[in-house]
This record gives C-alpha cells, sequence and structure tokens, in this order.
C-alpha cells in the first residue's frame, strides 16, 4: 500500500475547506474509512484547515476531532484563499509524506492509497492527473474543462511535457518538497505555481492518471475568470525568465 516497509511512517493528508457545512459529515463519512485503511501501515494525521468560512464549518470539524486524536482542525479568522489553506496545512503537517485533497468528492478518497503506491524512490511527489492520456474527466462543465486543460497544456510547455496537469491539488509530496519549495499564490492558482517550481529545481514528479469529477455536494468556490488571469500572469512570468535567461525560483528558496 506504499512506501512503509520497516516500519509505520507518518502520513500528513491536508483538506483545505471554506464554507463546508453541508459537506463535513459526507466527506467524513467516506475519508476515515480510507483513514483506518491507511492506518495499517502508517501514523496518519488529519489536517483540516478552515480558511474562514461563514456558515458553520469551523464547528462540524472541530465536532470531528473531539472524537478523533488523529484530527487537527486549523481555522483562519478570515477567508485568504486556497493557496494561502494549503500552506496553512503544510505549517501544521509533520508527516514524512503529505497528501493534499479535496473537500468536495472530486477526487474520491479511495485514491489515496493507490496514489501513495506511486510514491517510489525515483519520484519526489505525486500528481493526480485526469489530463493523462489513461484519465479521464466526468460531468464538468466543458467551458471549465478547456481552461484548466488549456493551462497545463501551457504549462507543459514551458516547463515538462511529460506530465499532463499542472492545476489539480491532489497529490502526494515528500516532506523535503514540501519544506524548500517556495509558494506565494494565495488562491488557485498555488497548485500549479507549486508544481512549476518544484519541477524548476529539480525534484521529479510523476503522475496518477485519475477521472476529475464534479462537484457532487455544495458549490464550487472558484471564480473561473480570476483564475485564469492568475495564470495568465504566471505563465508570462515564466516565459519572461526563460527569455532573460533567469531563474525564478533556487533550490535554496
Amino acid at each position: 500500500m506504499g512506501l512503509p516497509a520497516t516500519g509505520p511512517q507518518r502520513l500528513s493528508i491536508i483538506i483545505p475547506c471554506y464554507n463546508e457545512a453541508e459537506n463535513v459529515a459526507l466527506f467524513a463519512a467516506r475519508l476515515f474509512p480510507v483513514v483506518e485503511e491507511l492506518a495499517r501501515e502508517w501514523s496518519v494525521q488529519i489536517v483540516l484547515v478552515d480558511d474562514g468560512s461563514s456558515d458553520g464549518t469551523p464547528e462540524c470539524l472541530r465536532k470531528l476531532a473531539d472524537d478523533r486524536p488523529d484530527v487537527e482542525v486549523v481555522t483562519h479568522a478570515q477567508n485568504r484563499g486556497l493557496g494561502a489553506a494549503m500552506r496553512t496545512g503544510f505549517a501544521h503537517a509533520q508527516g514524512d509524506v503529505i497528501v493534499t485533497t479535496d473537500s468536495d468528492g472530486t477526487y474520491p478518497f479511495v485514491e489515496i492509497p493507490p496514489l501513495l503506491e506511486c510514491l517510489t524512490p525515483e519520484a519526489d511527489m505525486v500528481v493526480a492527473s485526469p489530463y493523462h492520456p489513461q484519465g479521464g474527466v466526468e460531468g464538468v462543465a466543458p467551458y471549465r474543462r478547456l481552461l484548466s486543460q488549456g493551462a497545463s497544456l501551457v504549462y507543459r510547455l514551458l516547463l515538462d511535457w511529460h506530465l499532463h496537469t499542472y492545476t489539480s491539488m491532489f497529490r502526494a509530496y515528500r516532506r523535503e518538497v514540501v519544506e524548500r519549495v517556495p509558494s506565494r499564490a494565495d488562491g488557485f492558482l498555488m497548485p500549479a505555481e507549486f508544481l512549476a517550481h518544484a519541477v524548476l529545481m529539480g525534484y521529479r514528479a510523476v503522475e496518477y492518471p485519475t477521472v476529475l469529477h464534479v462537484r457532487r455536494h455544495g458549490q464550487s468556490k472558484a471564480r473561473v475568470a480570476r483564475i485564469t488571469l492568475a495564470h495568465l500572469r504566471f505563465q508570462a512570468g515564466l516565459v519572461w525568465c526563460r527569455l532573460t535567461r533567469r531563474s525564478p525560483v533556487s533550490r535554496g528558496g
């Protein structure tokens, strides 16, 4: 089921949440059976980051933590964005391996064990990849798929053609990657920004082909126009660095 062979390693699972009160019980019912399976080989920590929700999400998350010592809840006083929530999760993660995933079911929690199977000694991180030839997308609006897939295509051209998906948050990282790769984006750009910086720093990424599902409960918090503009600005910066032969990051960054 993954890396541990000589003893249990520490695994942290980070799940950012924003206005997910109606969804907490549902994702908990799907998550905890997977955690029990993982706990056979890993010492598991779950980090739930509430990003300034206004609908009672913090209270719902704390109720989960009351009954489970493996759950830690961290709350932002105000909404700061997905990227900020992920960095808060990284700061609280104690794992040798760190998984980040969505709370909304777009990537089922049952795929965490096979994702970890891909974290071989030759890989520093695993990226869930719906745009891989063996992956797929189900139920997502065509325009949103086009924008996300188009953004990943540009990143492929600029960075690493062998990686098909740059925008998904469902990933597994070795701790060194999380500790050393810089990130500044606060919003939905952060997963792509983080992966771009990791690739430029020489970390080895492999893909786990999977299917991206439409959100089944609640409403998406993504603002497509704002996210698209953020990707375009970041990609323009990557082009500028290429043209001027400057590196936007360094190993010490």
